[in-house]
């Protein structure tokens, strides 16, 4: 399990980014935080990731105190998939997603047949393998992004954290990322954490909802109890339409206009 206790961050004098936050992931999660810009997303998925250490509180991992965790044996507990993949050198699909090795070699230690095969399991898994040779730079954004999450896997953590993992994708690509997580949480038991303002994405993918407003959690629990008018309402300042769509099989939501505004 994965658990935030009462954790708070402050990146200086008067930015205080998140206030006393808890929240717990089970094992074999699927867990959407949401919230508008400058809510804390990215700041409470860096800190569950161990990227950032809390002001205030614990972040732990099965009991296991994340700050007190050597960098390399966290990594093999937690994969952080970021918004944005900058790479210094023109890497290779393949050389992107073996990168996810690293944690799991020693010293000076190069990749061996062993992590090549599992690399490529990845790459199959994700449905990129036939990019394999290709280079990163030459991929669109939603190629991109799987081959990402294929180095995510081929870490080898079971826990991975996400953040806007659609964020300028079209519609297509929407699905297929969607499609894909939640195929790794059912077929591999990989626990799932996004951070994301995309309503729909989240109600048709997560089971369960964290609601950020200022760096305070509003709402938490499982995502059909937590996702109604006025929990949008009092994140987001907006009238939506929440309803359950049968076609899409899951809650959609529709906004409407700005709260307090006459139609």
């Amino acid at each position: 399990m994965l658990r935030a206790a009462d954790v708070s961050f402050t990146y200086g004098p008067g930015r205080t980014v998140l206030h006393g936050v808890s929240l717990d992931v089970a094992q074999g999660g699927l867990v959407g935080v949401l919230g508008p810009n400058g809510s804390g997303k990215t700041t409470l998925l860096r800190l569950l990731g161990g990227l950032l250490r809390p002001t205030a509180g614990r972040v732990t991992i099965d009991g296991d105190e994340l700050a007190r965790l050597p960098r390399r044996e966290a990594a093999r507990r937690i994969a952080v998939v970021p918004q944005e993949t900058r790479l210094a050198f023109d890497y290779s699909v393949l050389e992107v997603v073996l990168m996810g090795r690293y944690p799991h070699l020693g010293s000076f230690e190069l990749e061996g047949p062993g992590d090549v095969a599992m690399a490529r399991e990845a790459l199959a898994a994700t449905g990129t393998l036939a990019l394999a040779d290709r280079p990163f730079v030459t991929l669109s954004g939603g190629e991109k992004q799987r081959v990402v999450i294929a180095g995510a896997l081929a870490q080898a953590a079971g826990l991975m954290l996400l953040d806007e993992p659609t964020a300028a994708l079209d519609p297509g690509y929407q699905i297929e990322i969607s499609t894909l997580l939640g195929r790794l949480n059912a077929e591999r038991g990989v626990t799932v954490v996004v951070a994301t303002h995309d309503l729909n994405f989240a109600a048709g993918l997560c089971r369960d909802l964290v609601l950020l407003r200022e760096g305070r959690v509003l709402a938490a629990g499982p995502t059909a109890e937590v996702l109604t008018t006025q929990s949008v309402r009092a994140v987001y300042g907006v009238e939506a339409d929440v309803a359950f769509h049968p076609g899409a099989g899951h809650l959609t939501v529709v906004p409407l206009r700005r709260a307090g505004r006459a139609e």
